[in-house]
């Protein structure tokens, strides 16, 4: 699928990051889609990715989380005293790369039964949270009067 952004480019300012991530993301899943996948909302502020990683022990995988990209990577030596007749599971490396929202971090990492889940959790610092502002009453610091439960300047 080829999306054509450049209208929505036109008529918006700041947004070219999104837009770029988009592109890329576009471009970048029209090829391997190994290993699958799930990408969980498991609440407002968390979320879980699951990859089917069968046959990968921890020591084979690598979690690198880093400003707005989680890269998983996953590579198992070739085994040398087997001569298979049949090869039907998947034995090839890989690298699978996740773009994350500003402020989302890596909570925790597990295997099991052939399964990774990564655990993300977005935390806004209190600094970037939204704040009411009261109108007229920025230049002056807002007091309470012991024992009064209104405000006075």
């Amino acid at each position: 699928m080829n999306f054509d952004f450049t209208p929505y480019r036109r008529s918006t300012v700041g947004f070219d990051r999104l837009f770029d991530l988009l592109e890329r993301q576009a471009r970048a899943t029209a090829g391997d889609n190994y290993p699958p996948f799930n990408i969980e909302r498991r609440g407002d502020d968390s979320y879980r990715i699951t990859l089917a990683v069968a046959g990968f022990k921890p020591h084979d995988l690598d979690i690198t989380a880093q400003q707005n990209l989680l890269v998983i990577k996953g590579q198992r030596a070739e085994p040398e005293d087997k001569h298979f007749l049949h090869v039907g599971i998947a034995n090839r490396g890989f690298e699978r790369r996740f773009e994350l929202a500003d402020f989302v971090r890596v909570e925790a990492a597990d295997l099991a039964d052939g399964l990774l889940t990564i655990d993300l959790i977005r935390e806004v610092p209190e600094a970037m949270k939204p704040k009411k502002v009261l109108i007229g009453g920025a230049s002056k610091p807002l007091t309470v009067v012991e024992g009064d439960a209104s405000a006075a300047a």
